[in-house]
């Protein structure tokens, strides 16, 4: 398995380097098809090979019947230079929501909680479009 965490991170390598470039849609796209095609070619290739070396319920069996069962939306962002090769962005938008939860529960009626669930959105909104909240609500308001 340690073969198959070598080339993700080479599949890293190759968003790090287009990070770096600053590189977005078209041109992103292309580096992707010659950086992470091929090695993306080579981790499915290896995948096949090895997966009747692992049980079928094990753990490990189970994420490579995941990683083969969604192969084409997982390697769906080689395509499409807008996309991208994991969905941490939602993850760390997803987080606020998670922490802040158990505080959540005191809002006092639906309608406070409403209200709150309005204001994360844009709080999140202008987060993600590396606005300042506070002077947009200042602005807005």
């Amino acid at each position: 398995m340690s073969a198959v965490l070598l080339m993700i991170a080479q599949l890293y390598a190759v968003e790090k380097i287009a990070r770096r470039r600053e590189l977005r849609a078209e041109a992103l796209r292309m580096v992707r098809e010659q950086g992470a095609q091929p090695v993306l070619g080579r981790l499915h290739k290896y995948l096949l090979e090895i997966q009747d070396q692992l049980l079928p319920k094990s753990e490990a069996g189970q994420a490579l019947a995941y990683t083969l069962k969604n192969w084409t939306a997982l390697t769906r962002y080689c395509d499409d230079g807008d996309l991208s090769i994991d969905n941490n962005a939602a993850e760390r938008a997803l987080r606020g929501v998670a922490v802040g939860r158990n505080n959540w529960t005191f809002f006092g009626s639906d309608n406070g909680g409403k209200t709150a669930a309005v204001l994360r959105s844009f709080i999140t909104s202008c987060e993600f479009l590396s606005i300042y909240p506070f002077a947009w609500f200042r602005d807005v308001l």
